[in-house]
């Protein structure tokens, strides 16, 4: 889909999502965050990706994601996700630019 900016930094990141355990919300659309890219990538199976201009709306792209590939939702981006396969595992990986709150922050809790 895309790539994630030059000076954004991994933050946080989630355990790994399989069919059984993935949380309601990743299922339902929902959007990042001001100024973080979400960083999906399925480690087996395949899941479908699906962006939306807004909330209410159809879906403006649906995007097949395979084992070691990745998507990237951009800040503020409507979208879901949806496990195809009883196989299917994958994690979420937050970015933001090294100089936000967000980054310092965690840095600050790390000391």
């Amino acid at each position: 889909m895309s790539f994630v900016p030059k000076g954004y930094i991994n933050y946080q990141s989630t355990c790994v999502f399989t069919r059984k355990n993935v949380p309601k919300v990743l299922l339902e659309p929902h959007y990042t965050k001001i100024g973080v890219y979400g960083q999906l990538h399925v480690l087996s199976g395949e899941l479908k990706f699906y962006g939306y201009a807004d909330r209410l709306g159809e879906p403006e792209k649906i995007v097949l994601v395979k084992a070691d590939e990745t998507a990237i939702s951009h800040p503020e981006y409507w979208h879901r996700v949806e496990p195809l396969t009883d196989d299917t595992e994958f994690e979420i990986r937050f970015f933001a630019h090294k100089d936000s709150p967000l980054v310092n922050d965690l840095e600050v809790k790390k000391s």
